[in-house]
């Protein structure tokens, strides 16, 4: 068997992909065959990247502004622009891409044959992020979780070679609500960027104001418009926890680890009663473990 080779990550993309231990689930666990490992930490160090860049977060220095061919002062837009740029790059057997965690990324698209359009949506979502700063409905809000989160769950499929019309359905209800109980942990932190992904209609409907949102603590409205879209987040899990039972293997158990993770998730918020404020609340090694275990006894029951 061939051995799969991957681009050395240099310091600068090592600091961005040590940020896989902070997630709420297992990026790529050690029970999964290298190949994937090494497939799924090359998407990850992208969608890693990406939003960092969105969110003004990159290491200091201006290292991956220089990767990139753009100025370290520059606006996320700007970088963003340059960031595509190299994307493109990945995909054009003429060229070859500058920045290190996009020569990583490289042979993983090849093996697979992955194609441009998840990696730019996300380049787009946070391209969204620069200028859409409210969401108006839940229905907007799902939409942006469509170019934000959705297309993850898509790679993470067509890495495993288990791509189906179905899988991808109950792969982007996961993949919505991860992203979801995301924003509720993050309720302070996304306000600090002049960002609420909380839907205004919910807001009006109770009787939430942004200024209860910069609130030390959160206030008993607050409380309650939290509970309610930890439900909307606990549904869309459960809608797509069928996928779990649809795979084997160790893919299962990746899976079980992604519905687990939001399940956890939302516990430590409901443990929390719903009061996101004063810090993001975040689930235990031991209930993400009970977590992920419930899912896959339940996969393997139905499976």
């Amino acid at each position: 068997m061939t051995a799969v080779r991957q681009a050395r990550p240099d310091a600068t993309a090592r600091t961005t992909l040590d940020k896989a231990a902070a997630e709420n689930f297992p990026v790529a666990p050690f029970f999964l065959p290298r190949a994937w490992r090494a497939d799924l930490m090359a998407v990850y160090g992208y969608a890693r990247l990406v939003d960092d860049i969105g969110d003004g977060d990159l290491a200091s220095g201006g290292a991956d502004a220089r990767h990139l061919g753009a100025d370290p002062d520059a606006d996320p837009s700007a970088l963003l622009d340059a960031f595509e740029a190299d994307l493109l790059r990945v995909f054009d057997a003429s060229g070859a891409p500058s920045h290190s965690l996009l020569r990583a990324l490289r042979p993983t698209v090849r093996r697979h044959a992955l194609t441009p359009e998840p990696f730019l949506a996300l380049v787009e979502a946070n391209r969204q992020d620069q200028h859409v700063r409210r969401y108006a409905g839940y229905g907007d809000l799902v939409a942006y979780c469509e170019l934000s989160a959705n297309p993850v769950g898509r790679l993470v499929l067509a890495i495993t070679g288990t791509t189906t019309p179905e899988r991808v359905r109950r792969s982007d209800a996961v993949c919505t609500a991860l992203q979801i109980v995301e924003h509720l942990q993050d309720v302070a932190e996304d306000l600090g960027r002049d960002r609420i992904y909380l839907p205004a209609e919910d807001m009006a409907r109770f009787h939430v104001t942004e200024a209860d949102l910069a609130a030390p603590t959160a206030g008993a409205a607050v409380r309650a418009l939290v509970a309610y879209e930890a439900r909307r987040a606990r549904a869309l899990l459960e809608e797509g926890a069928p996928l779990v039972a649809s795979v084997r293997g160790r893919l299962r158990l990746l899976l079980a680890g992604f519905v687990g993770g939001g399940h956890a998730a939302l516990d430590a918020i409901a443990a929390a009663r719903h009061d996101v404020l004063p810090e993001p609340p975040r689930a235990t090694g031991p209930r993400l473990l009970r977590r992920a275990g419930a899912v896959w006894r339940t996969a393997c029951r139905e499976g």
